[in-house]
């Protein structure tokens, strides 16, 4: 019996503590450094400053738009994270590939989200990301990052654009856990639940813990939530 509840305490422990390192986790992404902008030459340079002359004269010359740093950053994702969209949109406009990742497998459509930029986000799509990209070092994808951070109206337009609803991270979390685990239970986590339970997210799923949706919205006692998966419960055979 001791023994059996010092296992159950080992779990508990190390639940708490992959709850607690999620959100660090989902979001690990590294922008530029200040030693990176200083020792950047070329389409990089040109890239973070916005110089979009620089980068059509750069690429006429011959310089590949794909160029990659040392964290495996092209200088369109260097555009990305310093949001110059000029340069951004002229390197896509030349060529340059939307889909490219840095080194923490971070695409151009998933930092947009992580740092709200809609802008940017809308430009993404527009210029050929794919919003089905498993993207970042634990499996996720730009719409597990948005439900993540609240943001309603990026939620609304990958679901639009055909993003995975179901897709799940090494975590076992699709969108729709995420929003409720790593949510703060407000109004904008709430219309994220029901816009994906509204698109046909499957609310059975469970995560590593054996834990549906619906069971974490009743753990954290989300009572708005909880009449939306329930209505929704069991539709999925």
């Amino acid at each position: 019996m001791i023994r059996r509840c010092k296992s159950f305490l080992t779990f508990a422990a190390a639940l708490a503590l992959l709850y607690v390192a999620a959100p660090t986790a989902l979001n690990a992404q590294n922008p530029p450094s200040d030693r990176d902008l200083q020792i950047y030459a070329g389409l990089h340079a040109a890239a973070a400053n916005g110089d979009v002359a620089e980068i059509e004269r750069l690429i006429a010359e011959g310089e590949k738009p794909d160029i990659q740093d040392s964290n495996s950053r092209t200088p369109l994702l260097v555009a990305t994270y310093r949001k110059q969209y000029k340069a951004a949109e002229t390197l896509l406009r030349l060529g340059a590939n939307p889909n490219a990742r840095d080194l923490q497998r971070f695409d151009m459509l998933t930092i947009a989200v992580t740092q709200n930029d809609m802008e940017m986000f809308k430009m993404a799509l527009a210029g050929g990301a794919n919003p089905r990209g498993v993207t970042g070092p634990y499996d996720g994808t730009a719409l597990i990052s948005a439900a993540h951070l609240g943001h309603v109206e990026m939620v609304k337009q990958l679901i639009a654009a055909k993003a995975p609803l179901d897709h799940v991270n090494m975590m076992r979390w699709n969108a729709l856990i995420t929003a409720i685990v790593l949510g703060n239970g407000g109004k904008d986590h709430l219309a994220i639940v029901e816009a994906l339970v509204n698109a046909g997210a499957d609310t059975e799923i469970k995560d590593r813990q054996g834990m549906t949706a619906l069971a974490h919205a009743r753990a954290r006692g989300y009572a708005d939530m909880i009449k939306i998966l329930e209505a929704a419960s069991g539709r999925k055979t």
